[in-house]
């Protein structure tokens, strides 16, 4: 549960909320901050959420996520949020600057979990 208790995880969340909020209120932000920096937080977000299930439901906190769980999760959203929900639903756009946020992200997430969580 110490991953869910971590100021980087925490001001992540809050700093997503909080930009969710805003532009839910139609509060005028910044180009790059409304359409990247959500993407950006979105893989460290859920790949530290997984990390803290796994941790919760095999009761060790020495897991952590492996290389191709990363890489499939990043992939999964890549394909749903940039390439399926675009063709699906016109509130989302397809975004190639987008899935190079996710996967920088994700590679951040994987190289510094063990030193962070």
């Amino acid at each position: 549960m110490t991953i869910l208790k971590h100021p980087i995880f925490l001001c992540s969340v809050l700093l997503a909320a909080a930009i969710y909020l805003g532009q839910r209120l139609d509060v005028s932000l910044p180009d790059w901050i409304n359409f990247y920096v959500n993407d950006f937080l979105c893989m460290p977000i859920v790949l530290s959420l997984c990390l803290a299930v796994l941790r919760i439901i095999k009761k060790d906190e020495t897991l952590y996520v492996p290389l191709i769980v990363v890489l499939a999760l990043t992939v999964y959203f890549s394909l749903y949020f940039e390439w399926l929900m675009p063709q699906l639903n016109t509130r989302y756009t397809s975004d190639v600057m987008d899935v190079v946020l996710y996967f920088i992200s994700a590679t951040i997430f994987f190289k510094l979990q063990k030193k962070l969580f």
